[in-house]
């Protein structure tokens, strides 16, 4: 049994309908999946948190990066996101993307997908931090994501694909051998059912997105509050390397108080020229690395970090003025409309900009096929880690790495990965018909013996959580800032397990919290933060996107490893340290209620609470 026996505190699901493969979550991941097991006449499902447009890839402006132009190949793509991904790239998952990578971005064009043209007809690719090839095509200039959303949506209303909209994943539903059985969601006041309901399936695909909401400034979504992974790790997955967040060094700077998500500047930008400027308008990248502004997006965050506090300076800008208007208006039609909607004109001014949380490097632990340690439950796209980041994720290979693993999901439940039998059984029905809803109470398993509802956090704990972590565990780290950040969380965390003792309700400020979105969401962002720190805590150097003050140097001897963790069932995150900086194998069934993976060798580390 893989499961912890962990869940949030709902109401009981009052309906249910079956599927073959029900897809969590809509961004390209989400819905390449989806597209593809329906074509393979998989019943399939899909729930998403807002409408099938509102994730995370409606947002991506640079591109997706491939070997797809003359004289570029796999093999540098390769190259590029090695280097990027400091010593911690699993070399057979990169490889897989790379060389999967061109055609299925032509498969996606086949979907519909509308990218950025010359006047001969060939794609216009561009360059961004980290490549040394012009490899990143577009759409719209500046609004790839948006045009790619545009394209995978119009199929699956093409396709009839079931969806349900405006829903928050729950938790995992099990079956005795712990195997996945389908998920409960709660339908916030839209759609064909209301409140907490269930879909049935032997295979579920976790495409959630990010977790940027867990720090105060985000390029993330509002929906990104890391629903994922938390659902993974309380049904008793395996996550890695959680440290590695992702500070997108271009953000659009909207004052020292600004909250939640801020306007991102593509790394396009600089792809086009752009320099990186103080305010006396001196050029801190040139000598910082051989590619200057287009060093990967860990040492532009870094140097900009440190030139603001050699200035005492809350902001460096990003100069593009000899662009010239019309180059503005045609390749960064979206950017410059948030720039001026913002009172600052790229045209006539530099823009102010500072790094803010945007992508989470880690995830769930998943394989090449996209299986994670629970049996029938995989992920993919920006929750899971399939080892293709490392340390630190190369521009525009996001995208990509959605697609390409998407697919291979697809592929590898179609060919029955969900089972000895293969899929559900009458799973090869008509894709386009809707599963029927039937009453849950015989349809729905049971909840498992030792079930501990988790202790919800209040709302307005959501602004603690979020200042914590930009505090203690933002772009500048150490010992002392990530403790104190441990404290807060753990504080947040007993005020809530007090309070739901004395009245079967939790909070992280003494008031009762009830189930509700706001309160589930709170608890994800929780639960997500603990295990960030506590991984960032326990990695003792400076490697790719993790910076520690007080270990400023990348030690290879002892921390090119990767760290495992899972929850235990009284919610405590145990770490595990590989022995090699070869990404483990996952083993289905691993996690606390099973023996220790035989990714982590006997001689590693040995398994530990921070």
């Amino acid at each position: 049994m893989t499961g912890t026996g962990i869940r949030l505190t709902a109401p009981a699901p009052g309906w249910a309908i079956d599927a073959d493969v029900v897809v969590v979550g809509s961004g390209v991941a989400g819905l390449t999946a989806a597209l593809r097991c329906t074509a393979a006449g998989l019943r399939t499902v899909v729930v998403t948190k807002a409408r099938l447009d509102d994730g995370s890839t409606r947002w991506a402006q640079g591109g997706i990066a491939a070997a797809l132009g003359d004289g570029d190949t796999p093999e540098q793509h390769l190259a590029d996101t090695l280097v990027a991904g400091a010593g911690l790239c699993d070399e057979e998952a990169v490889r897989t993307l790379v060389t999967e990578g061109p055609a299925a971005v032509h498969r996606l064009i086949g979907t519909g997908a509308h990218f950025d043209t010359s006047a001969a007809g060939e794609l216009q690719l561009t360059r961004e931090g980290g490549h040394h090839r012009r490899r990143i095509a577009h759409a719209g200039g500046d609004a790839t994501g948006a045009e790619i959303s545009r394209a995978l949506v119009g199929a699956v209303r093409d396709a009839a694909l079931r969806t349900v909209e405006n829903a928050l994943v729950l938790d995992l539903l099990t079956d005795e051998h712990g195997r996945t059985s389908g998920v409960t969601l709660h339908v916030m006041g839209e759609g064909q059912h209301d409140g907490v309901g269930a879909v049935r399936a032997p295979a579920v695909i976790l495409a959630t997105g990010g977790m940027g909401q867990v720090f105060s400034a985000t390029t993330n979504p509002a929906v990104s509050t890391g629903d994922g992974v938390a659902l993974a790790l309380r049904a008793g997955a395996e996550v890695s390397d959680l440290e590695f967040v992702q500070f997108h060094p271009t953000v659009l700077f909207l004052g020292s108080g600004a909250e939640g998500q801020q306007p991102l500047v593509s790394e396009a930008v600089r792809g086009e020229g752009a320099h990186l400027v103080d305010a006396d308008g001196v050029r801190f990248m040139l000598g910082q690395h051989e590619l200057a502004e287009l060093a990967p997006r860990d040492i532009v965050a870094k140097a900009i970090m440190r030139r603001m506090r050699e200035q005492g300076a809350t902001h460096m800008y990003l100069d593009a003025r000899h662009f010239g208007a019309a180059m503005w208006e045609t390749r960064f039609p979206t950017i410059l409309a948030a720039c001026r909607a913002h009172g600052i004109d790229p045209v006539t001014e530099p823009v102010p900009v500072a790094p803010a949380a945007h992508y989470a490097s880690g995830g769930v632990r998943t394989d090449l096929r996209g299986r994670t340690t629970v049996p029938g439950l995989y992920a993919c796209g920006e929750v899971a880690c399939t080892g293709v980041h490392g340390a630190n994720r190369l521009a525009s290979n996001s995208l990509l790495e959605g697609l390409v693993f998407a697919e291979r999901i697809a592929a590898d439940i179609a060919e029955g990965g969900t089972s000895e039998g293969g899929a559900a059984e009458g799973g090869a029905g008509d894709s386009t018909a809707e599963p029927a809803a039937v009453p849950a109470e015989p349809a729905v398993p049971a909840e498992p013996a030792g079930t501990a509802p988790l202790p919800l956090i209040a709302p307005e704990a959501r602004a603690t959580i979020q200042r914590i972590m930009s505090e203690g565990a933002g772009v500048l780290r150490s010992a002392d800032s990530l403790g104190t950040a441990a404290a807060a969380l753990e504080t947040v965390h007993e005020q809530a397990r007090q309070a739901q003792d004395q009245d079967g309700s939790g909070s992280g400020s003494g008031k009762p919290a009830v189930p509700g979105v706001e309160s589930w969401e709170t608890s994800n962002l929780l639960c997500v933060a603990r295990v960030l720190v506590a991984a960032a805590l326990e990695r003792e150097e400076t490697r790719g996107c993790h910076w520690r003050e007080d270990r400023p140097e990348r030690d290879d001897t002892d921390w090119a490893r990767h760290l495992v963790i899972s929850l235990t069932p009284d919610r405590r995150p145990v770490l595990r340290r590989t022995a090699t900086a070869a990404f483990p194998p996952v083993r289905q069934g691993a996690g606390p209620h099973t023996p220790p993976s035989p990714a982590i060798p006997p001689h590693a580390d040995a398994p530990r609470e921070p």
